[in-house]
């Protein structure tokens, strides 16, 4: 018997041992159309993996609130789930099961009034946008049903907020028609004033939104105060006007470092809150929740019954298709960690804010513009932005691997720029000194490029200048000296 062995012909891919030797990396990936070929699949894997090299690393952007880093375990029943779709609730029931447990906790994390076996009213999104789309047109039926029902008009809803509310929001009031009010901040004042909120209320206003956790600062508004001026409103009124929490950050603060903070449901005017499991929550990006404080604070024509998937499933969403993963993930977050875990991680986000704060300082060059009771977030702006500004700092600080954001404050204080950045539960205290190392080499490289008194330059014209007066004063006694040689 006879064997023959084939080999690859010379130049074929096949008989390459580099991946860098393939034809693959020799021609730039299609940006616009779809190619027309194949190619292996550890080509196209290589390809795409080095290209996503030139991405910052998520550990070192300081930018984002979102959770970078999870344990394995958590990792590995993500990717056990991925390819489970949460809306098909009778096929995956177990999946379910954990959704409503989320719901369940976090709902009397925030203080809910339900019974011991008694089911939460909730739903898990796609962050805290989808929720705050949810929850806002949950207020505006309610007030679209009672004005009907008060034979009155209901064709001009308006939203109280301050100006530093994220953009969500102004997304909300676009796509849904309604008028969002804007509290305009002032320098030293960076979130609401409940005062001036309560002023901008009328019968037209479907809720307040107050914010546990501003993004610009991370500080948290007064809800107690906001729920206690607008109780009096409504008495004096009888309109009634609702308070909607957006705890996107610090939902999953408050509750354990500041436990005393009335800002839930606690409230008799909250009657929703939002907040990002993929934030504090410690989930990586892609899963937020809505929670209402009762039945009645979501009216029914808003749920929808289906029955093409199985059985009949009610659901409020506006993402119709949802994957599981982030889900599953939040409940091993919540009973891996449980309410000392959570506690334990805050406080250790605190201290290291503080680290930062304190090290900030001790530069002399800025004004710290946030709270030490907050979302552990340093927002901090230059004393001095003659020379240089914070936008020339972020983008130094860009070239050494750090995102650390410079925008201006909300309209009110727009002229002020800031810096911030958020300290997240990866951020060791190593790295938090190491970045405020960086931040000072930033600024000393800075003051040498563009120093407080420049050497005096002189141009043409300024040499001229200086020559034309030199000659002024020696001319009368060049021509005293010339007449007396004459003489």
């Amino acid at each position: 018997m006879h064997f023959t062995l084939a080999f690859p012909k010379p130049g074929s891919d096949l008989c390459l041992r580099s991946n860098f030797a393939s034809r693959y990396v020799r021609a730039s990936l299609p940006r616009f159309s779809m190619p027309e070929n194949s190619m292996p699949k550890k080509a196209a894997y290589q390809n795409i993996h080095d290209e996503l090299k030139l991405d910052a690393n998520p550990k070192m952007n300081l930018a984002s609130f979102v959770t970078t880093s999870m344990e394995e375990e958590c990792n590995k029943l993500m990717m056990e789930s991925i390819n489970k779709n949460y809306v098909d609730m009778d096929e995956y029931p177990a999946t379910t099961d954990l959704h409503n447990r989320c719901v369940n906790m976090i709902a009397r994390l925030f203080h809910a009034e339900i019974g011991e076996n008694e089911s939460a009213i909730g739903a898990g999104t796609v962050g805290s946008s989808e929720a705050i789309m949810l929850a806002g047109l949950a207020f505006k039926k309610r007030w679209q049903n009672k004005r009907k029902a008060e034979g009155k008009p209901y064709d001009k809803p308006n939203i109280v907020t301050g100006a530093n509310v994220q953009v969500c929001w102004k997304k909300f009031a676009s796509y849904f028609d309604v008028e969002l009010r804007e509290v305009k901040l002032s320098e030293g004042n960076y979130v609401m004033d409940p005062a001036k909120a309560v002023e901008m209320v009328d019968e037209n206003t479907i809720c307040v939104a107050a914010i546990l956790g501003s993004t610009y600062n991370g500080e948290f508004e007064d809800v107690k105060l906001l729920n206690d001026l607008l109780l009096e409103k409504n008495k004096q009124t009888g309109w009634g006007t609702p308070i909607h929490v957006d705890a996107a950050s610090g939902g999953f603060i408050a509750p354990f470092i500041y436990p005393e903070l009335e800002w839930d449901f606690r409230l008799p005017l909250v009657k929703s809150i939002n907040v990002s499991g993929h934030k504090y929550g410690l989930v990586y990006a892609g899963i937020g929740w809505v929670i209402w404080r009762s039945k009645e604070d979501l009216p029914e024509e808003l749920v929808f019954h289906i029955n093409y998937l199985g059985a009949d499933q009610p659901t409020f969403t506006l993402n119709f298709s949802k994957g599981s993963s982030q889900i599953i993930a939040q409940y091993y977050q919540l009973i891996r960690l449980g309410k000392e875990g959570y506690k334990s991680i805050m406080e250790n986000c605190r201290e290291n804010a503080m680290v930062v704060k304190e090290r900030l300082e001790k530069i002399g060059c800025f004004n710290i513009l946030s709270k030490d009771d907050g979302v552990p977030v340093v927002a901090f702006s230059l004393k001095d932005r003659s020379r240089y500004d914070e936008f020339k700092i972020s983008k130094m600080l860009r070239r050494l691997g750090w995102v650390v954001p410079a925008y201006p404050m909300p309209p009110g204080a727009q002229h002020i720029n800031a810096l911030r950045v958020v300290v997240r539960a990866d951020l060791s205290r190593t790295l938090a000194e190491c970045l405020v190392l960086d931040i000072e080499n930033v600024v000393h490289e800075l003051e040498k490029l563009h120093p407080k008194y420049p050497a005096k330059t002189t141009n043409i014209k300024e040499k001229k200048s200086a020559f034309d007066a030199r000659r002024k004063i020696i001319a009368p006694e060049s021509n005293k000296l010339q007449k007396i040689m004459a003489a």
